[in-house]
């Protein structure tokens, strides 16, 4: 580590302004600052410190804390005292103490590394094997509210599978404070199945603090028959591949772009004018839009491949819905459009893939938010229809041409170019996906009378026909 601290610093004194512009301070923690980046009048660049002098500050008391902060290559353990001083904050800095940063106990190179896996989604622990942090795709891929799962204990999230040898690898990393992989789970509730991986972190004392790992989906594509079989071309147009490499190669900087806007549209580390606030928060949504971009992208790849198949399981398609409006709740508060499910006591037992069918329920949803005007209702509805099951998603839009029913449903096609939309993906993959678990998605709309899209699912065999229907609100 670059540092020009002496070894032992026994205390370092700052000042602030109310808005958290440095006035001075003493030579150790002016030099830290310095090399932050920050300097005399301008907004102290130690993120954790400045959080500390601010909070200290709009409570009007005295806050110490330890806090961790980077230096060069390396990183310091402080103690931080702020407290509110001549209408400004009085910093008290003391520790000083140096150690390398942590790093995951992990080789850089791995190919197979769990952060860099195009399909995987990222978990964290704390010290207690509780979740503290649920990637935001665990819930359009699986139906998992990661609100009410966080701080739940990670066996709540995922049922344990033990390995040939009857262990559990998740029980040995815990005991040594190691990584560990190769561990199976299931998603409690889904049928999927996953393989994680999770590198241990360690608190400012050097402590186990918990995991950071990764989820990554278990299919057919994984099992030695999968391997043997030769490779099938792609209709998507892209080169075979092309779709993952594209995700691996975007996704992370894209995330980081937008976790970056954000962070600065939301003003966390200070007030900004109120136009750059603006940027930041174009910048984020230009990025979200590009990684769903991306992330159809990949999926067309995978639908359009000749042997692609879905994986036929006993779902409750009422229970689907409720769930995919559940995940859009937010989103239509946003939009101030209204959803109405199936009733909470509404079945439809139906044959089909969990996840792709949520995948596509989300879709509809999603597209009716877009295109609702704020103040209407969206109704999702669950019925029978001899021996189909059946989910209707009905807005109050504009609605569609006769003559644009089967055209949606193209590739990159979207009805009004002009109007805010994705990436004109959606439809064509929910009905590739709907047709390959044996059911289809249809349209019935016309101009001024809104949209109403069916998606129709094989009823499971031991339901009996015909059936009155059910679960309509």
């Amino acid at each position: 580590m670059t540092s020009s601290l002496d070894p032992v610093v026994p205390l370092a004194v700052a000042r602030l302004d109310p808005r958290g512009r440095l006035i001075d301070a003493e030579p150790p923690l002016r030099a830290l600052n310095d090399r932050a980046g920050g300097d005399i009048g301008a907004p102290l660049a130690l993120p954790g410190i400045a959080a500390i002098a601010q909070l200290a500050y709009r409570l009007g008391i005295a806050i110490s804390r330890a806090v961790v902060a980077a230096d060069g290559d390396g990183e310091l353990d402080l103690w931080v005292r702020a407290g509110p001083d001549r209408g400004g904050v009085r910093l008290e800095v003391s520790g000083w103490q140096s150690r390398p940063p942590w790093q995951a106990a992990m080789s850089a190179d791995r190919d197979r590394d769990f952060l860099q896996a195009a399909t995987a989604w990222l978990w964290e622990t704390d010290a207690a094997l509780r979740l503290t942090f649920l990637a935001p795709e665990v819930a359009e891929r699986h139906g998992v509210d990661v609100r009410t799962m966080l701080g739940q204990p990670l066996t709540r999230l995922f049922a344990l599978a033990r390995d040939e040898a009857g262990h559990l690898p998740i029980h040995s990393a815990v005991a040594a404070r190691a990584r560990f992989d190769g561990q199976r789970a299931e998603i409690r509730g889904t049928g999927q199945t996953v393989r994680l991986e999770a590198a241990p972190r360690s608190d400012a004392a050097g402590g186990f603090a918990g995991f950071v790992g990764a989820a990554q989906p278990i299919d057919r594509e994984e099992s030695p028959a999968a391997h043997a079989r030769p490779p099938h071309a792609s209709t998507s147009g892209f080169p075979r591949g092309f779709g993952q490499r594209l995700e691996r190669a975007l996704r992370a900087p894209l995330a980081r772009i937008i976790a970056n806007a954000e962070a600065i549209g939301a003003q966390t580390e200070g007030p900004i004018r109120g136009d750059y606030a603006g940027y930041a928060a174009d910048i984020a949504v230009a990025g979200r839009h590009l990684l769903g971009l991306v992330e159809d992208l990949v999926e067309l790849q995978a639908i359009d491949r000749e042997d692609f198949t879905t994986v036929p399981e006993a779902i409750d398609l009422a229970d689907a819905a409720r769930r995919a409006a559940g995940l859009l709740a937010i989103r239509a508060a946003d939009a101030k459009v209204r959803i109405e499910r199936p009733a909470a006591d509404a079945m439809l037992p139906v044959r089909a893939e969990f996840r792709r069918t949520l995948q596509i329920l989300v879709n509809l949803i999603g597209n009716a938010i877009r295109y609702s005007p704020a103040g209407t209702v969206i109704r999702v509805r669950a019925e029978r229809e001899g021996d189909r099951g059946c989910v209707i998603v009905a807005d109050q839009g504009k609605g569609i041409a006769a003559s644009d029913h089967a055209r949606i449903f193209d590739k990159f096609v979207r009805v009004d170019p002009a109007e805010a939309g994705g990436s004109g993906l959606g439809l064509y993959i929910a009905r590739r996906l709907a047709r390959a678990m044996g059911g289809d998605l249809a349209v019935d709309s016309a101009p001024g009378q809104g949209a109403r899209f069916l998606l129709t699912l094989p009823l499971r065999e031991e339901v009996e026909r015909p059936s009155p229907p059910t679960g309509a609100p």
